[in-house]
């Protein structure tokens, strides 16, 4: 074996051991919480083991028999999917405003928007809380409607721009001289093509919802129906009274996650052209 047959196998030996201790990393805790599920509350208790001894299902009869967080699963998916809505709705006009249009302080605006994700949700908090309080939705599920876009449209109108900015001009003249009007030409035309960018910002936009905690948190103190599924499982009591329901939380952690990681894997293409989208320019 030559000198550099011998370095381009080790070098593809190293990429996939690095590959593998990557993999690992991220995903034991996934498979630490699926292998707690299957345990009961005492072998919890006992030295750790990588298979549950018994296997049994009561923590997922628990979980779907609690009332409490099967009211915030309804209520994740109405919050979620509203917030997702919103977001590609005034993501796409504000994107298609700031990738096609000329103006005056067009790239000023763009970079705002972006330095919109730059602040930490604890420093927005108090202002937040102020506005839902006077608006009187408080404790309901339209305070976090409200609120959510405020880390979710950022990103859906930076993704977005960089994907209409990287559509061909000719497309939106060709239209122009067909006589169709600015916005047929955003609606039938530009939007449709934008597709894998929309499920991408979309399915991120509806991650970043369904997984947010101090808001729901915050805004939902003071009526425990309105609560979203991350704030349900934190305040999780279990069946039985001054028991640390820890089986019973990783159950209801992989109730919660499982849809999402189904969305990934059918979207997956998508995602990757989504986020691709606008990176090349031909």
């Amino acid at each position: 074996m030559t000198a550099k047959a011998l370095r381009h196998l080790l070098g593809r030996v190293g990429f996939w051991l690095l590959v593998i201790v990557i993999a690992v990393y991220t995903l034991f805790p996934f498979y630490w919480a699926l292998n707690s599920s299957f345990k009961s509350e005492q072998e919890i208790m006992e030295p750790a083991s990588y298979l549950p001894r018994n296997p049994t299902l009561i923590n997922y009869q628990g979980v779907f028999q609690n009332d409490e967080f099967i009211r915030a699963l309804g209520n994740s998916a109405i919050v979620s999917a509203t917030t997702v809505l919103l977001a590609l709705v005034v993501g796409s006009f504000a994107a298609y405003a700031l990738g096609r249009l000329r103006f005056r302080g067009r790239t000023a605006m763009l970079y705002a928007v972006l330095s919109m994700t730059m602040f930490p949700q604890i420093s927005v908090l108090s202002g937040l809380f102020a506005i839902v309080r006077d608006l009187g939705v408080f404790g309901s599920q339209l305070s976090l409607i409200i609120s959510y876009p405020i880390f979710t449209l950022p990103f859906t109108v930076w993704v977005l721009t960089s994907f209409f900015r990287g559509l061909p001009k000719e497309i939106e003249q060709a239209a122009l001289v067909d006589g169709a009007t600015t916005f047929q030409t955003f609606r039938m035309i530009l939007l449709p093509l934008t597709a894998p960018a929309l499920v991408t910002t979309g399915l991120l936009a509806f991650i970043a919802a369904w997984n947010e905690y101090l808001f729901a948190l915050t805004f939902t103190m003071t009526n425990p129906s309105a609560r979203t599924v991350p704030v349900a499982i934190a305040l999780f009591s279990g069946r039985i009274a001054r028991e640390e329901p820890i089986a019973e939380v990783m159950a209801a952690a992989m109730v919660v996650t499982l849809p999402l990681l189904a969305l990934v894997l059918i979207f997956q293409n998508r995602i990757v052209a989504g986020l691709t989208a606008g990176a090349v320019k031909g």
